[in-house]
């Protein structure tokens, strides 16, 4: 009971209004924010030593911790373009940073990432070659997503897998001088400011 009035007390010390409305109910959650399907998670914070950021898709029985972001509902192309060279370069250019490890945050990294607009074969390509990283692993069961993407100990068939994965996403993006990490962040920092001029022009034409 002592823990309970706590809780009560906690809410409603609050300054946000939801949080004090539930003060009410101080035994019970206030917010369900469990996924009812499966969902796919990536983690907050991944060592700068990894090429990509060990994501993957999770079952709606397993409980997401905080140190997680997740995206409800993903589909194989969503995590064909979130895994692939293209997404993880753009993530090493914008991200905050844990000493010298990578931070992703939904506001700066996801929100912020341009995707592309492929044609329907672009994206079926994209949707194949995501399912191909993912069987890649499965060669390796008792291996962790920490064993697999390991850049010592990465497996040659996943290295193959996500290879093949960043040329579609590439294709996708239209093969833009996407050589060199350097010329895939120009590209998509040009689009970005595309896409953002665009949007304030919208707003203007509304006002």
């Amino acid at each position: 009971m002592k823990r309970i009035k706590n809780v009560k007390q906690f809410r409603f010390n609050s300054k946000r209004i939801e949080t004090q409305k539930s003060a009410i109910i101080p035994s019970l959650f206030a917010e369900i924010r469990q996924p009812s399907s499966s969902y796919l998670v990536i983690p907050r914070t991944t060592s700068e030593n990894r090429k990509y950021i060990p994501m993957d898709f999770i079952n709606k029985h397993v409980i997401v911790g905080d140190t997680n972001q997740i995206i409800p509902n993903a589909t194989l192309y969503h995590f064909g373009i979130l895994t692939s060279s293209i997404h993880m370069a753009w993530m090493r250019a914008v991200c905050g940073r844990l000493k010298s490890d990578y931070i992703y945050s939904s506001s700066i990294v996801y929100n912020n990432f341009v995707w592309p607009n492929p044609t329907k074969s672009q994206k079926e390509a994209i949707e194949k070659a995501a399912q191909g990283v993912l069987d890649a692993r499965k060669l390796y069961p008792d291996s962790t997503l920490a064993d697999l993407y390991d850049p010592n100990t990465m497996p040659p068939e996943l290295v193959k897998a996500h290879e093949k994965l960043d040329n579609v996403v590439k294709a996708a993006y239209g093969n833009k001088g996407f050589e060199t990490e350097e010329e895939i962040v120009a590209t998509l920092m040009k689009l970005y400011k595309e896409a953002l001029d665009k949007e304030n022009a919208k707003k203007k034409s509304i006002s």
